[in-house]
Protein backbone atom coordinates (compact mmCIF):
# COMPACT_ATOMS: atom_id res chain seq x y z
CA UNK A 1 0.00 0.00 0.00
CA UNK A 2 1.39 3.35 -0.85
CA UNK A 3 2.55 6.13 1.51
CA UNK A 4 0.09 9.12 2.42
CA UNK A 5 2.77 10.42 5.08
CA UNK A 6 6.12 10.34 4.41
CA UNK A 7 8.71 12.31 6.71
CA UNK A 8 12.17 11.78 6.93
CA UNK A 9 14.50 13.35 8.85
CA UNK A 10 12.70 16.36 10.04
CA UNK A 11 13.93 18.44 12.52
CA UNK A 12 12.57 22.05 14.27
CA UNK A 13 14.37 24.59 15.65
CA UNK A 14 13.60 27.50 17.62
CA UNK A 15 15.33 30.21 19.37
CA UNK A 16 15.63 32.16 22.08
CA UNK A 17 16.96 35.15 23.61
CA UNK A 18 19.58 33.92 26.64
CA UNK A 19 17.65 34.14 30.57
CA UNK A 20 20.30 36.64 31.45
CA UNK A 21 18.55 39.20 28.68
CA UNK A 22 15.01 38.94 30.48
CA UNK A 23 16.80 39.43 33.73
CA UNK A 24 18.07 42.70 32.95
CA UNK A 25 17.15 45.83 33.61
CA UNK A 26 16.38 49.34 32.14
CA UNK A 27 19.15 50.61 34.50
CA UNK A 28 21.60 48.15 33.46
CA UNK A 29 20.58 48.46 29.88
CA UNK A 30 22.08 52.02 30.26
CA UNK A 31 25.16 51.59 31.87
CA UNK A 32 26.10 49.26 29.69
CA UNK A 33 25.48 51.15 26.54
CA UNK A 34 27.03 54.28 28.06
CA UNK A 35 30.05 52.13 28.67
CA UNK A 36 30.58 51.16 25.22
CA UNK A 37 30.46 54.45 24.70
CA UNK A 38 33.38 55.64 26.51
CA UNK A 39 34.84 52.80 25.60
CA UNK A 40 33.72 53.57 22.16
CA UNK A 41 33.16 49.89 21.36
CA UNK A 42 29.50 48.71 20.81
CA UNK A 43 28.17 46.70 23.75
CA UNK A 44 28.31 43.60 22.65
CA UNK A 45 24.59 41.58 21.71
CA UNK A 46 24.10 38.11 23.64
CA UNK A 47 23.86 35.57 21.29
CA UNK A 48 20.92 33.48 20.61
CA UNK A 49 20.13 29.97 22.28
CA UNK A 50 18.92 27.39 19.72
CA UNK A 51 16.95 24.47 20.83
CA UNK A 52 15.48 21.45 18.37
CA UNK A 53 11.93 21.25 19.72
CA UNK A 54 12.09 17.58 16.68
CA UNK A 55 15.39 15.89 15.54
CA UNK A 56 15.86 13.51 13.12
CA UNK A 57 11.94 12.52 12.95
CA UNK A 58 11.53 9.71 10.49
CA UNK A 59 8.29 7.98 9.65
CA UNK A 60 5.94 6.53 6.97
CA UNK A 61 2.09 6.57 7.45
CA UNK A 62 0.07 4.62 4.74
CA UNK A 63 -3.37 5.00 3.20
CA UNK A 64 -5.96 4.26 5.48
CA UNK A 65 -4.05 3.64 8.57
CA UNK A 66 -5.30 5.66 11.83
CA UNK A 67 -1.90 6.38 14.12
CA UNK A 68 -2.07 8.10 17.36
CA UNK A 69 1.00 10.62 18.69
CA UNK A 70 1.35 10.69 22.07
CA UNK A 71 4.33 11.84 24.48
CA UNK A 72 4.48 13.98 27.14
CA UNK A 73 3.77 17.91 27.40
CA UNK A 74 7.12 19.76 25.38
CA UNK A 75 7.40 16.67 23.46
CA UNK A 76 7.18 18.39 20.11
CA UNK A 77 3.69 16.19 19.13
CA UNK A 78 1.86 19.42 18.32
CA UNK A 79 4.92 21.24 16.34
CA UNK A 80 4.85 17.76 14.84
CA UNK A 81 1.69 18.03 13.22
CA UNK A 82 1.97 21.69 12.26
CA UNK A 83 4.87 20.70 10.14
CA UNK A 84 2.78 18.11 8.44
CA UNK A 85 0.09 20.80 8.15
CA UNK A 86 2.42 23.12 6.70
CA UNK A 87 1.67 25.80 9.28
CA UNK A 88 5.42 25.81 9.70
CA UNK A 89 8.13 24.63 8.08
CA UNK A 90 10.47 22.06 9.00
CA UNK A 91 14.50 23.49 9.73
CA UNK A 92 15.92 19.93 7.81
CA UNK A 93 14.46 16.99 6.61
CA UNK A 94 11.26 16.71 4.18
CA UNK A 95 7.67 15.99 4.48
CA UNK A 96 5.60 14.36 1.44
CA UNK A 97 1.82 14.24 1.57
CA UNK A 98 -0.50 12.24 -1.01
CA UNK A 99 -4.05 13.94 -0.59
CA UNK A 100 -6.29 16.15 0.42
CA UNK A 101 -5.53 16.91 4.16
CA UNK A 102 -7.56 18.64 6.68
CA UNK A 103 -6.64 19.50 9.84
CA UNK A 104 -7.80 20.56 13.13
CA UNK A 105 -4.98 21.93 15.51
CA UNK A 106 -6.94 24.35 18.11
CA UNK A 107 -10.25 24.35 19.13
CA UNK A 108 -11.59 27.44 16.82
CA UNK A 109 -8.57 28.07 14.53
CA UNK A 110 -9.97 29.33 11.47
CA UNK A 111 -12.99 30.64 13.31
CA UNK A 112 -13.64 34.69 13.53
CA UNK A 113 -15.39 35.96 16.85
CA UNK A 114 -17.75 38.70 15.36
CA UNK A 115 -19.23 36.33 12.25
CA UNK A 116 -21.85 33.59 13.20
CA UNK A 117 -21.47 29.79 13.20
CA UNK A 118 -22.95 29.44 9.71
CA UNK A 119 -20.70 32.50 8.20
CA UNK A 120 -17.66 30.68 9.91
CA UNK A 121 -18.95 27.23 8.59
CA UNK A 122 -18.58 28.64 4.83
CA UNK A 123 -15.35 30.56 6.38
CA UNK A 124 -13.50 27.36 7.76
CA UNK A 125 -14.77 25.67 4.94
CA UNK A 126 -12.82 27.65 2.75
CA UNK A 127 -9.87 28.26 4.40
CA UNK A 128 -9.53 24.12 4.49
CA UNK A 129 -9.89 24.18 0.89
CA UNK A 130 -13.72 23.54 0.36
CA UNK A 131 -15.18 25.03 -2.80
CA UNK A 132 -18.54 27.27 -1.84
CA UNK A 133 -21.06 24.69 -3.46
CA UNK A 134 -19.34 22.32 -1.57
CA UNK A 135 -20.21 23.84 1.35
CA UNK A 136 -23.44 24.42 0.61
CA UNK A 137 -24.09 21.25 -0.61
CA UNK A 138 -22.61 19.61 3.38
CA UNK A 139 -24.42 22.54 5.37
CA UNK A 140 -26.90 20.95 6.90
CA UNK A 141 -25.29 17.10 7.76
CA UNK A 142 -22.33 19.48 9.19
CA UNK A 143 -24.74 21.77 11.52
CA UNK A 144 -26.53 18.54 12.23
CA UNK A 145 -23.48 16.55 12.84
CA UNK A 146 -22.35 19.64 15.61
CA UNK A 147 -25.68 19.29 17.24
CA UNK A 148 -25.52 23.20 17.55
CA UNK A 149 -28.53 23.77 14.82
CA UNK A 150 -30.69 25.79 17.71
CA UNK A 151 -26.96 28.63 17.25
CA UNK A 152 -25.84 28.40 14.09
CA UNK A 153 -26.82 31.87 13.52
CA UNK A 154 -24.99 32.97 16.81
CA UNK A 155 -21.39 34.82 17.17
CA UNK A 156 -19.07 32.33 17.76
CA UNK A 157 -17.55 34.79 20.63
CA UNK A 158 -20.71 33.37 22.63
CA UNK A 159 -19.82 29.78 22.09
CA UNK A 160 -18.12 27.14 24.64
CA UNK A 161 -15.32 25.89 23.94
CA UNK A 162 -17.16 22.44 23.38
CA UNK A 163 -19.50 24.15 20.63
CA UNK A 164 -16.67 25.44 19.03
CA UNK A 165 -14.35 21.88 18.99
CA UNK A 166 -17.92 20.44 17.87
CA UNK A 167 -18.74 22.96 14.68
CA UNK A 168 -15.27 23.10 13.94
CA UNK A 169 -14.78 19.30 13.72
CA UNK A 170 -17.64 18.55 12.23
CA UNK A 171 -16.55 21.01 9.27
CA UNK A 172 -13.42 19.19 9.19
CA UNK A 173 -14.39 16.06 9.20
CA UNK A 174 -16.90 16.65 6.42
CA UNK A 175 -14.23 18.06 4.14
CA UNK A 176 -13.49 14.44 3.27
CA UNK A 177 -9.98 14.90 3.65
CA UNK A 178 -7.33 11.90 2.52
CA UNK A 179 -5.68 13.12 5.48
CA UNK A 180 -7.28 14.30 8.88
CA UNK A 181 -4.87 15.96 11.47
CA UNK A 182 -6.80 16.16 14.97
CA UNK A 183 -4.76 17.56 17.80
CA UNK A 184 -6.05 16.95 20.95
CA UNK A 185 -9.93 18.17 19.59
CA UNK A 186 -11.76 15.16 21.48
CA UNK A 187 -10.27 16.73 24.97
CA UNK A 188 -13.21 19.19 24.71
CA UNK A 189 -16.89 18.09 24.56
CA UNK A 190 -18.79 15.39 26.14
CA UNK A 191 -18.59 11.66 25.89
CA UNK A 192 -20.61 11.20 23.54
CA UNK A 193 -19.81 13.48 21.39
CA UNK A 194 -15.76 11.88 21.69
CA UNK A 195 -17.67 8.54 20.92
CA UNK A 196 -19.42 10.49 17.82
CA UNK A 197 -15.91 11.76 16.23
CA UNK A 198 -14.66 8.45 16.93
CA UNK A 199 -17.02 6.91 14.84
CA UNK A 200 -17.11 9.12 11.90
CA UNK A 201 -13.55 8.47 11.83
CA UNK A 202 -13.77 5.31 11.53
CA UNK A 203 -16.30 5.37 8.75
CA UNK A 204 -13.30 8.23 6.82
CA UNK A 205 -11.38 5.31 7.72
CA UNK A 206 -13.55 3.00 5.59
CA UNK A 207 -13.35 5.03 2.74
CA UNK A 208 -9.28 5.08 2.76
CA UNK A 209 -8.53 7.97 4.84
CA UNK A 210 -5.68 8.64 7.06
CA UNK A 211 -6.28 9.90 10.32
CA UNK A 212 -3.53 11.56 12.35
CA UNK A 213 -4.22 11.86 16.06
CA UNK A 214 -2.47 13.32 18.82
CA UNK A 215 -3.78 13.07 22.45
CA UNK A 216 -3.18 12.85 25.65
CA UNK A 217 -6.62 10.75 26.30
CA UNK A 218 -5.15 7.01 26.26
CA UNK A 219 -8.54 5.94 25.80
CA UNK A 220 -9.07 7.68 22.50
CA UNK A 221 -5.74 6.44 21.05
CA UNK A 222 -6.29 2.93 22.61
CA UNK A 223 -10.19 3.43 20.31
CA UNK A 224 -9.42 4.90 17.10
CA UNK A 225 -5.48 3.30 16.94
CA UNK A 226 -3.47 0.35 15.75
CA UNK A 227 -0.52 2.09 15.74
CA UNK A 228 1.61 4.89 18.06
CA UNK A 229 4.24 7.00 17.69
CA UNK A 230 5.53 7.69 20.83
CA UNK A 231 7.41 11.29 20.77
CA UNK A 232 10.30 11.81 23.87
CA UNK A 233 12.50 15.21 23.64
CA UNK A 234 11.62 15.85 20.27
CA UNK A 235 12.72 12.41 18.93
CA UNK A 236 10.65 9.21 18.20
CA UNK A 237 10.95 6.83 21.00
CA UNK A 238 8.75 4.26 19.98
CA UNK A 239 6.89 3.20 16.47
CA UNK A 240 4.58 0.27 16.40
CA UNK A 241 1.18 -1.23 18.28
CA UNK A 242 -0.81 0.80 20.41
CA UNK A 243 -0.83 -1.58 23.38
CA UNK A 244 3.44 -2.10 23.34
CA UNK A 245 3.27 2.41 23.22
CA UNK A 246 0.88 2.89 25.67
CA UNK A 247 3.33 0.60 28.21
CA UNK A 248 5.99 2.92 27.17
CA UNK A 249 4.54 6.01 27.71
CA UNK A 250 2.38 5.16 30.93
CA UNK A 251 5.74 3.97 32.23
CA UNK A 252 7.09 6.79 31.35
CA UNK A 253 4.57 9.16 32.81
CA UNK A 254 5.23 8.04 36.58
CA UNK A 255 5.68 11.00 38.27
CA UNK A 256 5.42 13.57 35.33
CA UNK A 257 3.93 16.79 35.75
CA UNK A 258 -0.28 16.40 34.81
CA UNK A 259 -0.68 17.57 31.12
CA UNK A 260 -2.52 20.48 32.12
CA UNK A 261 -0.35 21.89 35.10
CA UNK A 262 2.08 24.64 33.99
CA UNK A 263 4.70 25.47 37.30
CA UNK A 264 5.20 29.61 37.29
CA UNK A 265 8.33 30.03 36.24
CA UNK A 266 9.23 26.20 35.60
CA UNK A 267 10.03 26.21 39.54
CA UNK A 268 8.56 23.15 41.54
CA UNK A 269 7.92 24.33 45.41
CA UNK A 270 7.11 20.89 45.88
CA UNK A 271 8.21 18.03 44.13
CA UNK A 272 6.11 14.77 44.76
CA UNK A 273 9.09 11.95 44.82
CA UNK A 274 6.99 9.40 45.14
CA UNK A 275 2.98 7.89 45.15
CA UNK A 276 2.64 4.18 46.00
CA UNK A 277 -0.61 2.48 46.48
CA UNK A 278 -0.91 -0.53 49.20
CA UNK A 279 -3.67 -2.47 51.25
CA UNK A 280 -5.08 -1.11 54.53
CA UNK A 281 -2.01 -2.99 56.24
CA UNK A 282 0.64 -1.38 54.12
CA UNK A 283 1.59 -4.09 51.72
CA UNK A 284 2.10 -3.03 48.44
CA UNK A 285 -0.37 -3.95 45.81
CA UNK A 286 -2.32 -2.75 42.58
CA UNK A 287 -5.20 -4.68 41.51
CA UNK A 288 -7.52 -4.37 44.40
CA UNK A 289 -11.19 -6.43 44.92
CA UNK A 290 -13.93 -3.90 44.71
CA UNK A 291 -15.11 -2.84 48.22
CA UNK A 292 -11.54 -2.76 49.37
CA UNK A 293 -9.55 0.10 51.27
CA UNK A 294 -6.32 1.46 49.99
CA UNK A 295 -3.96 3.57 51.55
CA UNK A 296 -2.35 5.77 49.30
CA UNK A 297 0.99 7.23 50.21
CA UNK A 298 2.90 10.64 48.89
CA UNK A 299 6.41 11.22 49.43
CA UNK A 300 7.50 15.17 48.70
CA UNK A 301 10.15 17.55 49.15
CA UNK A 302 9.36 21.14 49.98
CA UNK A 303 12.00 23.69 48.74
CA UNK A 304 10.54 26.65 51.05
CA UNK A 305 7.49 26.31 53.72
CA UNK A 306 4.32 25.66 52.57
CA UNK A 307 1.65 27.36 55.01
CA UNK A 308 -1.96 25.73 55.11
CA UNK A 309 -1.09 23.29 52.43
CA UNK A 310 -4.72 21.82 50.50
CA UNK A 311 -3.74 18.22 49.38
CA UNK A 312 -5.75 16.30 47.27
CA UNK A 313 -5.49 12.59 45.73
CA UNK A 314 -7.34 12.31 42.31
CA UNK A 315 -8.16 9.04 40.90
CA UNK A 316 -8.93 8.55 37.41
CA UNK A 317 -9.84 6.11 35.05
CA UNK A 318 -8.54 4.49 32.13
CA UNK A 319 -10.96 6.69 29.81
CA UNK A 320 -9.05 10.23 31.77
CA UNK A 321 -12.62 10.47 33.33
CA UNK A 322 -11.87 11.91 36.94
CA UNK A 323 -13.79 9.29 39.01
CA UNK A 324 -13.28 11.35 42.40
CA UNK A 325 -11.31 13.34 44.72
CA UNK A 326 -9.90 12.72 48.32
CA UNK A 327 -9.33 16.25 49.30
CA UNK A 328 -7.34 17.59 53.02
CA UNK A 329 -9.72 20.68 52.89
CA UNK A 330 -13.19 18.77 52.33
CA UNK A 331 -12.03 16.18 55.33
CA UNK A 332 -11.41 18.81 57.59
CA UNK A 333 -7.88 17.68 57.75
CA UNK A 334 -5.61 19.91 58.96
CA UNK A 335 -2.00 19.49 57.88
CA UNK A 336 1.36 20.98 59.12
CA UNK A 337 3.78 23.27 57.15
CA UNK A 338 5.04 20.80 54.62
CA UNK A 339 8.73 21.80 54.61
CA UNK A 340 11.73 20.03 53.71
CA UNK A 341 11.36 16.18 53.02
CA UNK A 342 8.16 14.43 54.42
CA UNK A 343 5.01 11.96 53.39
CA UNK A 344 1.26 12.18 53.24
CA UNK A 345 -0.89 9.00 53.35
CA UNK A 346 -4.50 8.66 53.13
CA UNK A 347 -6.30 5.63 54.13
CA UNK A 348 -9.66 5.43 51.77
CA UNK A 349 -12.89 4.19 52.45
CA UNK A 350 -13.88 1.13 51.01
CA UNK A 351 -13.45 1.65 47.35
CA UNK A 352 -16.53 1.06 45.32
CA UNK A 353 -15.71 1.99 42.23
CA UNK A 354 -16.44 -0.82 39.04
CA UNK A 355 -13.75 -3.03 37.10
CA UNK A 356 -11.27 -1.11 35.43
CA UNK A 357 -7.87 0.35 35.25
CA UNK A 358 -6.98 3.77 37.56
CA UNK A 359 -4.74 6.52 38.13
CA UNK A 360 -4.01 7.97 41.13
CA UNK A 361 -2.48 11.65 40.97
CA UNK A 362 -1.19 13.68 43.68
CA UNK A 363 -2.25 17.82 43.67
CA UNK A 364 -1.03 20.12 46.02
CA UNK A 365 -2.69 23.73 46.65
CA UNK A 366 -1.87 26.31 49.22
CA UNK A 367 -4.95 28.24 50.96
CA UNK A 368 -7.85 26.37 49.58
CA UNK A 369 -7.08 26.64 45.98
CA UNK A 370 -5.36 29.97 46.10
CA UNK A 371 -1.95 28.47 44.41
CA UNK A 372 -1.27 25.83 42.45
CA UNK A 373 2.42 23.72 43.87
CA UNK A 374 2.16 20.78 42.41
CA UNK A 375 0.29 18.02 40.07
CA UNK A 376 1.99 14.99 39.55
CA UNK A 377 0.69 11.50 37.75
CA UNK A 378 1.23 8.68 40.17
CA UNK A 379 0.53 5.15 40.57
CA UNK A 380 -1.61 3.02 38.60
CA UNK A 381 -4.17 0.02 40.06
CA UNK A 382 -6.53 -2.23 39.15
CA UNK A 383 -10.28 -2.96 40.48
CA UNK A 384 -11.21 -6.58 39.68
CA UNK A 385 -15.05 -7.72 39.82
CA UNK A 386 -16.68 -10.57 37.93
CA UNK A 387 -19.84 -7.88 37.69
CA UNK A 388 -19.31 -4.85 37.75
CA UNK A 389 -17.87 -3.51 34.56
CA UNK A 390 -17.84 0.14 33.65
CA UNK A 391 -19.85 -0.12 30.29
CA UNK A 392 -22.66 -2.00 31.82
CA UNK A 393 -22.36 -0.52 35.69
CA UNK A 394 -20.91 3.12 34.97
CA UNK A 395 -18.38 4.21 37.54
CA UNK A 396 -19.02 3.06 41.00
CA UNK A 397 -21.74 0.24 42.36
CA UNK A 398 -22.98 0.53 45.96
CA UNK A 399 -25.77 -1.68 47.23
CA UNK A 400 -29.33 0.18 47.66
CA UNK A 401 -32.23 -0.38 49.45
CA UNK A 402 -35.72 -1.90 47.59
CA UNK A 403 -39.10 -1.93 47.99
CA UNK A 404 -42.09 -2.77 45.82
CA UNK A 405 -45.69 -2.58 46.36
CA UNK A 406 -47.60 -4.87 44.01
CA UNK A 407 -51.08 -3.38 43.34
CA UNK A 408 -53.89 -5.93 44.82
CA UNK A 409 -55.90 -8.05 43.44
CA UNK A 410 -59.17 -6.91 41.80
Amino acid sequence: MSMAISVQDIGKQYWRAPRATHENSLREALIAGARGLVTRRSAARPSREGFWALKDVSFGIKHGENVGIIGMNGAGKSTLLKLISRIAAPTTGSIKLVGRVGALLEVGTGFHRELTGRENIFLYGSILGMHRQEIAEKFDAIVEFSEIGDFIDMPVKRYSSGMYVRLAFSVAAHLEPDILLLDEVLAVGDYTFQKKCIDFARRLQTKGSTILLVSHNMFSVKTMCERVIYIKNGRVAFDGPTDEGLHHYERDSYLADAPWFKPEGGHHPVEIREVTVADESGAPKTLFRHGERMRITARYTASEPIADPHVLFSVTRSDELLCCNFSTMTDRAKLPTLSGDGTIELLTPPLTLNADTYTVSVVVRQRGFERLLAARIGARFHIEHPVFAPDVFGVFHMPGTWTADPAPHR
